[in-house]
């Protein structure tokens, strides 16, 4: 099985992540253990980023099990993962936090810390190691709450922030060596979305799909005006913060 997964990857031409280093967070999510399978069965060299303390112990089909470099790290340290991050060819940050109906200081706090903050200064902490020459990207999962309803408020407000913050400051980041993608992913079924129409898996292969084709804005979603709206809203919020803001 692992030998046809591998088969089935070059096929893919999804060769490209043969050796480099991907970094994940929020990686013993559904998510992040369905991506960094992928990624291993793609030839990566994987580093798992987690709040978590317990070992993440992922297997191949074949039940081998997966080779990876586990970091702890807590929301408010991105600065102290800067040696690590050093490291990392695809930084992706998919960690994030969904208090659904909650409207309480405290949800609004947490929620626009995980989602947003917490996003941004990755962001800013990887964009540090780019020196010009060396190839590196990162990838960052935002969700269509970006611009439509998940019935959660909160959600939806700090996805909103994260959006505009990742396009702001995409302006000034975004090179030919540093390369932005971002994740616009519709509902698929986690610790956060137990109802979600798509599995993890899916999700995980549709991104590595279209990011080997070069892909900046990657979009997974059964809603057929994601696919409309999600560029369009993309293009103006770039067009404006461009023509209204300036590099101090």
């Amino acid at each position: 099985m692992a030998q046809a997964e591998a088969i089935a990857h070059r096929c893919m031409g999804l060769t490209r992540f043969q050796g480099r280093t991907v970094a994940i967070t929020g990686a013993s999510g559904s998510l992040g253990r369905a991506l960094l399978l992928q990624l291993d069965a793609a030839g990566a060299q994987l580093i798992a980023l987690t709040s978590s303390d317990q070992p993440l112990r992922l297997e191949r089909s074949n039940g081998d099990p997966v080779p990876l470099e586990q970091v702890r790290w807590s929301v408010g340290q991105e600065q102290a993962l800067s040696g690590v991050l050093a490291r990392v060819d695809i930084l992706l940050i998919n960690h994030g936090v969904n208090c659904h109906g909650e409207r309480s200081p405290d949800a609004i706090e947490r929620s626009l810390e995980v989602n947003a903050l917490s996003s941004w200064r990755l962001l800013e902490v990887f964009a540090q190691q780019d020196d010009g020459k060396t190839p590196r990207e990162i990838w960052i999962n935002t969700s269509e709450a970006e611009i439509q309803a998940a019935l959660s408020p909160i959600y939806e407000i700090s996805k909103r922030l994260q959006g505009q913050l990742l396009s702001l400051r995409s302006l000034d980041l975004a090179s030919e060596t540093f390369r932005i993608r971002r994740l616009v992913l519709g509902p698929f079924r986690s610790a956060l979305n137990p109802i979600g129409l798509m599995s993890a898996d899916f999700v995980a292969r549709e991104i590595l799909r279209q990011a080997h084709w070069g892909v900046g804005l990657v979009i997974v979603t059964p809603n057929p005006l994601t696919y409309l709206l999600m560029p369009l809203a993309t293009l103006s919020r770039w067009a404006y913060f461009r023509v209204v803001s300036s590099r101090s």
